[in-house]
């Protein structure tokens, strides 16, 4: 299993900022940036970088699509990660997952990424509203500079 120590260090230098690739029906590649945090899949208990979405690009991509890489840098060091995604979430399922509280996991995953609030009925209303999910990445190659 690849280390993420390094990827974890340099996203949270930068407040969790990373970005993510995926791909897309024609094989090109999507971007964009969120905030990410390294946490245990919670069926699996594996070290994954886990970011929570609602971006119609990325998660069509990824339910078609199940792998992403996401970058993380800070100054000139950066740290990669390419692995295969889970989407726990209130319009997706993750094999095992069934019972996974998905408020719970969205909470774990905004505070693995930096993440603060100081309303979580009022976070996890927003979360629900906006159909927001967990992706989590299981990963298979790290490498950085």
């Amino acid at each position: 299993m690849p280390d993420l120590t390094q990827f974890s260090s340099l996203a949270a230098a930068e407040s969790g900022l990373v970005v993510v690739s995926t791909a897309r029906a024609d094989g090109t590649i999507q971007c964009s940036v969120v905030n990410a945090g390294v946490l245990p899949h919670p069926v699996t208990d594996v070290p994954t970088v886990a970011f929570v979405t609602y971006g119609r690009a990325k998660l069509a991509n990824l339910r078609a699509r199940p792998w992403a890489t996401v970058t993380a840098r800070s100054g000139w060091q950066w740290s990669s990660v390419e692995g295969i995604v889970d989407i726990i979430g209130p319009d997706d399922s993750s094999p095992g997952a069934e019972d996974q509280d998905v408020p719970a996991l969205l909470r774990a995953v905004f505070t693995a990424a930096g993440g603060t609030h100081d309303d979580w009925d009022a976070y996890d209303r927003t979360m629900a509203e906006q159909r927001r999910a967990a992706v989590l990445v299981t990963p298979r190659r790290a490498y950085s500079n």
